[in-house]
């Protein structure tokens, strides 16, 4: 390894973790913890749009166990940031949707990062392997 790749790298994780304290901060002013900003995060940000994500769903893209994002998604529901709607296919799935409240929330803290996303986005194409041009051979 080039130390070149080992700067980026670094720098990577320096963008990243900057990134993750600023989003805590943010999700603190706008009244979520960090947990809740990323559930709600990842029920309306949800793989096929459709803003609304399962239990089982939101475990595998949170890499949590399945019963901390049950007591991560009744703790939401409790402070009426997260509704459940049962299926009309399959009684067992329920899918979580955001209240106006939550949505509100996520909103205020989303928009509070969007220089800390762009930042990152830079960070990101700073790792991408540079390719020498047919000409510099």
């Amino acid at each position: 390894m080039a130390l070149d790749d080992y700067i980026a790298v670094a720098d990577f994780r320096a963008s990243l973790r900057a990134f993750l304290r600023q989003s805590e901060r943010i999700a603190r002013q706008s009244g979520l913890t960090p947990q809740r900003y990323l559930l709600l995060l990842m029920i309306k940000g949800a793989p096929d749009g459709s803003g609304q994500s399962t239990v089982t769903e939101l475990a595998r893209r949170m890499q949590l166990a399945q019963s901390t994002v049950t007591e991560l998604v009744s703790r939401a529901e409790e402070s009426g940031l997260v509704t459940r709607e049962q299926s009309g296919r399959d009684g067992r799935v329920a899918y979580l949707r955001l209240t106006p409240e939550g949505d509100r929330r996520l909103e205020l803290s989303f928009t509070g990062l969007a220089t800390e996303r762009e930042q990152l986005r830079r960070a990101v194409e700073h790792l991408q392997p540079r390719h020498e041009s047919p000409s510099a051979q």
